[in-house]
């Protein structure tokens, strides 16, 4: 099925029962007024919205319809408000909506099961989950009064509430008089009732007085490069012309650069959200939590090269998370079979009895147990409880014993048997051929595996290492991620999936709440393909020598980019909506009424756009006839036994008994005539584009994620072992329409990229603490093929057909969103012009030549005022931005460092791979925690590479460079001091932006090699000496020697 048709349906089915009756402000039912009429705020629209919304938008807001902006009339029984006019009454309205959630409630016990596509499949346990499914919007009615004022004293509640009455009184909502207990508990729950009516999320924009100079000087920017380089094409510098255009070029390659990183940055925002209003409107005592389940993914490669105590700490921080433990699933990926990695998880959710209930007792922060225990700071604050140091120093012993448990099982590892590894109930591993094996999947902990020490239920915990055999392409990362996907959607569907590398711990133990104060937003949710968090590391040197924390990206790139249509997908730290992972489109938004009239012709109605009707009931039609369908499809369960549409599918999977069978599908189409045949579904065309398997094809309809009533639980395993063969994407859209795209080892980009352009918004959530936090390489030649990878990446996807460039030009991709894209791709390419351009100092200085000539001092403002345009221009995106200078200057430095190294051999690599299919591998960067004794150790690490060899050159041609040109100074006498100044200017340049590059080379400056400077002095000066005594560029006399007679002619 082609993906627009796919898009449509499911944008059918998924809004198929929502009419008017549920409040687009808030959620809630839109409740009938006191004569049984559904109640109707704006009679000129029509847009639903709850009274209570009504009435708080007419006292404390704008007034106005939030879809038409039509003033609100007064309703029978509203309070007055200034400026009401008199007679208004109450309309009515027939519109209608019946929604029917469901709650997920499905939980796994410990169970161990294996197999493969040839039908071969162990199990040492069954699953049984019971299928209840979920809603991701409900009441919003607060907690009780008890509950909320947990986090305020008495004092501050009463404070807070009197507030909150005076401000009713001043609009006359309530009146004043002597209260009773009764009337000030009502009091008090009304408060919580509007406060849970609040919006979950505010934008800040930017205060005017520090964005519109910023945005001015960028004009005026703009304005100064365009007669800069008039002034610089039209004055050559004739004696040294071939200098002159090379870095004319490399000036407007650079100007062309800097446009498209400046503009993205046009509309920079802020973000705050509000979990106590979450907490009010999902939360209620008494009923069923109503926050969205979630499933979290973690993926791994190498163990060895990834500890596994960092993974360890990884998911220990997941799952003590602050969340409810039903709603959260772990799954892990193992992408190199490692037994290792198993045990590990195994003992890891034993140690996980004891941690969790640990850290929910305290509060405490960060909960991953190494971070904890080793922050520098007062653990004793805040805290109250008698136990707490007891049962502090208790845990702190209990892991200690878990990190030599894990050592143990590291140091095991090193040396594999012959044999191959043995499971612990003496049956092969069957990973022991990494490139060979089949699937696995293990499920610990959940509500029928081990509770923790205290009885309760823990999150569930799923082991998965996807099947590999030769001969296929298994695509990396992205291919790890996709099986999880279809892993996770066969045993628990939840709505939203978090994306997490293994070294990438949840620092922020509500930072899955701040995400849902957006993806469960009425209004903003259903739009939203990803929430995405700034990354933030432990383990850098203070002054972050490489620009390891990348702070100038995340907290100016991606703010700016959260003003347009959101930011882009970094890789991790990232809360996905699983619609838009499936490749489906975002929901339409309801477009205003167009007015028409029975007393015009109907054909200048329908020149207006008034001749919607007929279209209108038809497309109702389709709905209910959508609706009618899946209510037939949810009630039905089949035995697969013998079935032709299936025959091939059933010959790999003989015993599997499946939710829904493909043919009970189509089954469901009859009665409908062939139009709304074609507008619905085929069970082909689901097939070719999710895969055989029915089972998940069922859970791509849940609209709210869940699984379907009535599922046959005996075959959830088997089938999420099929789900993950190496064949199953084989002819399917997987990696090209849905899920993580593949084409580039940068999957983030591209899986961005295409969900962008279908139109999805993200959102770029930065709370106050920060939400997760990993490690970085701070070894110079580490951080160096760290960024080689990123910039192949972005080489591969500007040779791929998803190129920024030409790709979805007719599609929903907003101009600015696009040239951020184009960003990411071409700047691999400015390292050739970078290159050229840190070479032409030390070209002039040795031959004497310069890339300007001679300028008057109009032609010199020119000059002065791009430089201090740039200037003004980093100085107000530090203070707007709060980034300091440090952090901008180390930006800059690695830009030139990186740009010189690891993003030119990307471009060449790049080349090779696409002209003459010379592929490089992926090398996973090293993620090992830093040694005690010495915590930046590896900052001063030196470790040889290709990559250092055209900075260092830079380095040498530049300072010999300066030398031979000060040396011809000193020799030719003062005039020679004039022209040289610029030419040292731009050396001094290269050399400053260096520096880090030369500390890197250098190591500890207590450690630098004595011989090592010796040789460096030594040579520089016999150079010099030999440059002044030669002066190669000096023309050479020919014919006799000519000497003055001493006659005055």
């Amino acid at each position: 099925m082609e993906p627009n048709t796919m898009a449509s349906f499911d944008d059918e089915h998924r809004h198929s029962s929502f009419s008017a009756k549920i409040c687009k402000v808030c959620g809630d039912e839109v409740k009938d007024d006191d004569n049984g009429q559904t109640f109707v705020a704006c009679h000129v629209c029509v847009y639903p919205v709850c009274k209570p919304c009504y009435e708080y938008e007419r006292s404390n807001g704008n007034k106005c319809c939030p879809q038409c902006n039509t003033l609100y009339k007064r309703h029978k029984g509203s309070p007055k408000i200034a400026g009401d006019e008199e007679n208004n009454g109450p309309d009515d309205s027939d519109d209608e909506l019946n929604i029917k959630y469901r709650q997920d409630g499905s939980s796994i016990h410990q169970n161990f099961a294996y197999g493969s596509e040839n039908g071969d499949y162990n199990s040492k346990q069954q699953w049984r989950p019971n299928g209840r499914a979920f809603s991701s919007t409900g009441s919003v009615l607060g907690k009780d009064f008890e509950a909320e004022r947990d986090g305020y004293t008495d004092a501050e509640w009463k404070e807070r509430v009197d507030k909150w009455k005076a401000r009713q009184e001043k609009r006359g909502l309530v009146t004043k008089g002597e209260q009773t207990n009764e009337d000030k508990e009502d009091d008090e729950e009304e408060y919580l009732d509007a406060e849970a009516r609040q919006p979950l999320w505010r934008k800040v924009p930017i205060s005017s007085s520090k964005i519109s100079p910023y945005r001015i000087v960028i004009v005026l920017r703009l304005v100064i490069l365009v007669f800069f380089f008039r002034f610089r094409i039209l004055t050559p510098a004739k004696d040294a012309y071939p200098l002159w255009l090379i870095s004319v070029i490399c000036e407007i390659w650079f100007a062309l650069s800097w446009i498209l990183d400046q503009f993205p940055k046009w509309f920079p925002i802020n973000r705050e959200t509000y979990l106590d209003r979450l907490s009010m409107r999902f939360e209620r005592d008494g009923e069923k939590n109503k926050l969205a389940p979630v499933d979290v993914f973690v993926s791994t490669v190498d163990p060895l090269k990834e500890p596994p105590i960092i993974t360890a700490n990884t998911i220990l921080s997941i799952l003590a998370v602050d969340y409810p433990v039903n709603k959260v699933s772990c799954y892990v990926s193992d992408d190199g079979a490692s037994m290792l990695l198993f045990d590990t998880l195994s003992e890891t959710s034993e140690f996980a009895r004891r941690w969790v209930p640990f850290c929910k007792k305290y509060n405490v922060e960060p909960r991953a147990p190494e971070f904890y225990f080793s922050e520098k700071i007062d653990y004793l604050k805040d805290k109250v409880q008698t136990t707490f140091v007891k049962d502090r120093r208790a845990m702190k012993r209990e892991y200690e014993e878990f990190k030599v448990r894990i050592n143990a099982l590291v140091a095991k590892a090193q040396k594999k048997p012959e044999e191959g590894w043995v499971m612990q109930d003496g049956t092969p591993w069957p990973g022991n051929n990494t490139r060979d094996h089949p699937g696995m999947i293990q499920v610990y902990l959940g509500k029928e595996g081990a509770f923790d020490i205290d009885g309760n239920e823990l999150p569930r915990l799923v082991y998965v290492s996807r099947e590999k055999r030769p001969g296929y392409a298994h695509h990396k990362k992205a291919g790890a991620m996709n099986a999880m996907v279809r892993v996770s959607a066969v045993l628990t569907n939840a709505p939203f999936m978090l994306n997490l590398d293994c070294d990438h711990y949840i620092n922020n133990s509500k930072a899955i709440r701040e995400s849902m104060c957006f993806l469960m937003d009425p209004q903003l949710g259903k739009k939203l393909c990803y929430v995405q968090f700034p990354q933030r590391f432990d383990g850098i040197d203070l002054n972050d020598r490489y620009a390891n924390r990348n702070i100038v990206f995340f907290d100016i790139n991606m703010r700016g980019l959260d003003g347009i249509q959101g930011p882009v997908y970094v890789g991790t730290g990232c809360v996905f909506n699983r619609p838009a992972l499936y490749g489906y489109e975002p929901p339409v938004s309801e477009k205003r009424k167009k007015m028409t009239c029975d007393c015009w012709p109907s054909w200048i109605c329908c020149c207006c756009g008034g001749g919607n009707r007929n279209h209108k009931s038809d497309s109702s039609k389709k709905k209910s006839g959508i609706k009618s369908l899946f209510s037939k499809l949810k009630k039905k369960t089949k035995k697969k036994s013998d079935d032709k549409t299936m025959s091939s599918y059933s010959r790999k999977r003989s015993s599997t008994e499946a939710i829904f069978d493909l043919e009970d599908i189509e089954e469901g189409l009859e009665g409908y005539d062939e139009l709304e045949k074609s507008s619905l579904m085929s069970q082909k065309n689901f097939e070719k584009r999710f895969g055989m398997s029915p089972v998940f094809i069922a859970s791509t309809l849940m609209e709210n994620g869940g699984l379907p009533e009535a599922t046959n639980t005996s075959s959830l395993i088997k089938e999420a072992i099929h789900v993950i063969s190496c064949g199953y994407e084989e002819k399917t859209e997987w990696g090209k329409e849905i899920g993580w795209i593949y084409g580039s080892v940068t999957e983030d980009i591209l899986t961005g990229f295409r969900m962008h352009c279908r139109g999805w918004k993200s959102v770029y959530c930065m709370p106050k603490r920060p939400a997760f936090k990993g490690s970085a390489p701070i070894n110079l030649s580490d951080r160096l093929h760290q960024v080689l990878r990123w910039a192949l990446g972005s080489v591969e996807i500007f040779f791929s057909r998803h190129c920024p460039l030409w790709y979805a030009w007719g599609g929903k991709l907003k101009i600015l969103e696009r040239l951020a894209y184009i960003n990411t791709i071409v700047y691999p390419f400015t390292s050739i012009p970078l290159l050229a351009y840190c070479t032409i100092p030390a070209v002039c200085l040795l031959t004497g030549k310069f890339i300007i000539p001679t300028i008057n001092n109009f032609a010199s403002i020119w000059f002065l005022a791009l430089f201090l345009s740039i200037i003004a221009t980093a100085i107000l995106e530090l203070r707007w931005s709060g980034v300091s200078i440090n952090d901008l200057w180390r930006n800059e430095q690695f830009w030139v460092i990186g740009g010189v190294s690891a993003h030119l051999f990307a471009v060449f690599q790049g080349l090779l791979k696409v002209l003459f299919g010379v592929d490089t591998n992926f090398t996973v960067t090293s993620k090992g925690a830093s040694d005690e004794a010495d915590e930046f150790g590896d900052l001063y690490l030196f470790k040889w590479t290709t990559l250092l060899i055209p900075p260092t050159t830079l380095i040498i041609l530049n300072m010999v460079g300066v030398v031979a040109g000060v040396s011809d100074a000193i020799n030719n006498g003062y005039g020679s001091w004039g022209p040289l100044f610029g030419k040292l200017f731009f050396a001094f340049w290269v050399i400053v932006h260096l520096y880090p590059f030369l500390k890197g080379l250098m190591g500890r400056q207590n450690r630098t090699p004595t011989i090592v400077v010796l040789w460096s002095i030594l040579l520089a000066s016999i150079f010099s000496l030999v440059w002044v005594r030669i002066d190669p560029f000096l023309p050479k006399q020919t014919g006799p020697l000519l000497k003055q007679c001493g006659v005055d002619c």
